[in-house]
Formats: C-alpha cells, sequence, structure tokens
C-alpha cells in the first residue's frame, strides 16, 4: 500500500519518493537473509548517507538536509517498511548526532559533523548501563580529568553499532553530583581501552548489532567534551525526545509492511469458495489495523510538528513512542493470525516484524516509562496543552 502523505515541499515529496524507491528495491530483498546471517549492512548506511538520509533533520551548513523533522520521520517510516533494523540504524545515528549539533561548539561542529551527516562517520550513544536502564542519573561509568584529557572505566551496555560504530557518545560520571555530575565525551572508535564486546544474541534485529562496551583507562582528549562538564544529563534527555519520535516513525513503518503483508494474503487466500478478506471476522481485524496504523502515524507527526514549531514536545512524543510501539505489536500479532500457520513460518516476513516489533516496546525508554513522563507531565501542567 502506498500512503498517502501532506507533505510541506516539492523537495520533501522527492526525498519521500526516493526512500520509498530504496526501500522496496534495495532494502526489504535482502532483509531477511541479513536477519539470518546477522550481517551488519554497513554498505547501506554508506549508501544512505550519499543519498542525504543521515542528516536530514540537520543544518545545511554543515552538510544536513535542512528539513523538518516530520519530512525526516516520515522517510524513517518509509525505510522502516523495507527493513527495521536500517531505520533503527538511522534513528540512532542521527540521535548521536544530535549532542554535537546542538550543543557542540563551532569547531566541534566543522570537525565531525560534515563526516556525521554524510555517512562517512557512524555513531553509536552509549547511555544505558547494566544497572542503569531507565534511571539514566544513576550510571556509574566514570571520567576523570587527568591534564589535557579524561581516562574513561567502567561498562556501558545495549549499544547499538557497537563493534561498527565510528565513534561513541559516552555519558560517564565526573562527579557525585545528583543533578550535574554526568559529562558527554565523543570517543573514537579506535580510542585504546574502549573495548566492545561480543553482540547480545537477540530475539529480532539481529542485524543490527547491540554490545557492551567496556572502558578500561579510555584516554579520550579533553576537547572531545560536548557541551560543559556536569551537561550530560541534560543533553542525554533532550536528546532522547526526538529518538523516540523516530523509534514512533520506525514501528509504523513496519506495522504498514504487516498491514499491507496480510491484507495481500487475505485477497488470494481463499476458503470454503471465497476469499478470507471477504470473511466479516477477518476484515474486521484488518480494520482495526489500518485505523491504528493511522492514529499512529497522526500522533508522531502531530509531536514533530510541535518540534518543528519550537514547542515543547517531551510528552508527546512519549505518547506517539508508546502508542506507535504497543499498537506495532497488536497489529503483527493479528497479521501473523491472519495467515495462520503460514505466518508462523519463515516462508512470509511476518514473524520477524512481530520479532522486531516487541522490542521496540524496550528501547528508548520502556513504554512503562513513557506513560510515566506523561504522567508526570499531567501533574505539573494540570493537562495544559
Amino acid at each position: 500500500m502506498t500512503v498517502d502523505r501532506e507533505l510541506p515541499s516539492d523537495e520533501a515529496r522527492e526525498l519521500l519518493a526516493l526512500a520509498r524507491q530504496l526501500a522496496t528495491e534495495q532494502l526489504a530483498p535482502r532483509a531477511a537473509e541479513f536477519e539470518e546471517r546477522a550481517e551488519f549492512p554497513r554498505e547501506v548506511f554508506r549508501t544512505l548517507g550519499r543519498a542525504g538520509f543521515l542528516g536530514l533533520a540537520y543544518d545545511e551548513e554543515f552538510g544536513g538536509g535542512g528539513q523538518p523533522y516530520e519530512v525526516y520521520l516520515q522517510v524513517l517510516e518509509e525505510l522502516g517498511m523495507g527493513w527495521a533494523a536500517v531505520a533503527l540504524g538511522v534513528s540512532v545515528h542521527t540521535l548521536t548526532c544530535y549532542p554535537v549539533a546542538t550543543f557542540g561548539t563551532d569547531e566541534q561542529k566543522k570537525r565531525w559533523l560534515p563526516d556525521m551527516l554524510g555517512g562517512e562517520l557512524l555513531g553509536a550513544y552509549c547511555l544505558s548501563e547494566a544497572a542503569a536502564g531507565s534511571d539514566a542519573g544513576s550510571l556509574q561509568a566514570r571520567a576523570r580529568r587527568d591534564g589535557d584529557a579524561y581516562v574513561l572505566d567502567g561498562t556501558k551496555a545495549w549499544v547499538t553499532h557497537g563493534g561498527v560504530a565510528d565513534y561513541y557518545d559516552v555519558f560517564c560520571r565526573t562527579s557525585d553530583d545528583s543533578k550535574r555530575g554526568i559529562s558527554l565525551l565523543l570517543a573514537d572508535a579506535g580510542t585504546p581501552g574502549l573495548l566492545p564486546q561480543p553482540p547480545e544474541k537477540k530475539m529480532g534485529l539481529r542485524s543490527s548489532p547491540t554490545t557492551q562496551i567496556v572502558l578500561d583507562g579510555a584516554r579520550v582528549d579533553a576537547d572531545r567534551l560536548i557541551g560543559a562538564e556536569g551537561d550530560g544529563l541534560r543533553i542525554a534527555l533532550s536528546a532522547l525526545a526526538g529518538g523516540r519520535l523516530g523509534i514512533a516513525a520506525v514501528a509504523t513503518g513496519v506495522a504498514q509492511a504487516a498491514l499491507d503483508a496480510a491484507t495481500a494474503y487475505a485477497k488470494e487466500r481463499k476458503q470454503f469458495s471465497q476469499r478470507i478478506v471477504d470473511f466479516q471476522g477477518v476484515s474486521f481485524m484488518l480494520a482495526d489495523m489500518a485505523t491504528g496504523i493511522e492514529a499512529a502515524r497522526a500522533l508522531y507527526l502531530a509531536a514533530a510538528r510541535r518540534r518543528d514549531a519550537g514547542k515543547d514536545y517531551a510528552a508527546q512524543a512519549s505518547m506517539a513512542k508508546l502508542f506507535a510501539t504497543d499498537n506495532a505489536m497488536r497489529v503483527a500479532t493479528d497479521a501473523v493470525q491472519v495467515l495462520g500457520g503460514y505466518g508462523y513460518t519463515t516462508e512470509f516476513p511476518l514473524e520477524r516484524y512481530m520479532r522486531e516489533v516487541k522490542v521496540m516496546q524496550i528501547f528508548e525508554g520502556t513504554n512503562q516509562i513513557q506513560r510515566l513522563v506523561i504522567g508526570r507531565h499531567l501533574a505539573a501542567d494540570q493537562g495544559k496543552r
């Protein structure tokens, strides 16, 4: 199904058309094979970078696309229809560019952003730890100042692109201050003492490596401090709001792919001398799936437009991430049901979609945490719009 989109410019329409073409012709045909081998498609990201998809939401001055966030998210959704792990990788990479683009000095932006946004450098975001997942303020990895550098020790967990990234946004504790004790350092992948561990063995998204990163006396030059010392937690939480919208868009793309596959099958499959799509029980399932997808899309786009307008959007980002990922899980599960036994086999992609969207309810803040964020917003603002 071709999604009918409202886009702000001819350039945006061309970008979406290119994203759809790439997803259909280059991503979807390769996804199952790479997932089965758990092989990271690095060259795909270089291709996306050269096509301008790794810097869409950033300033053209440094090689970005200068596009509104609502356009960038719709590109992510298109990519997600083709290959979830690649769309996720684009979202994560965009997240890793945010600290330099938003909090970096002019010198840091000129030094790193062109290659980040052009796809020559691929990023990873090192915030979580084994004992500090949703509670980012309790992380324990340390960065000790030593002359013109920081020395990093500790272990970061659940790092997307661990072992294949060219740089790492590393959040470390520089003091015991509860509010300003965390700082952000941009570490090169070749830094001695920065040690990616073997990838986790995951249920889905296997072509996207997720690892621990051990920091064993890793020495990072002080000019790689992003923002001021102690700004790390503020930077991390600011970045995550945009990242949550990215996950909402990717989840919506996978849900759309699942609906398309289930609908196509239901039109072809016959039982009792008629297509199963003509049975009310099946058509109602498909109708609910389509409605949920449209609602998820509208929710993430509404939040993106708030972001583009310079309004606070943190609560709306949590709402979009919560709804879109829960909805994607429902859609994928129902799509498997529509196909019956075939949906449970690898002959069709639906079992993969089901495995892939499950983790989207967990990362970028679990959906329980999203409910907490939304509830706190309501308590603080008394529901004001």
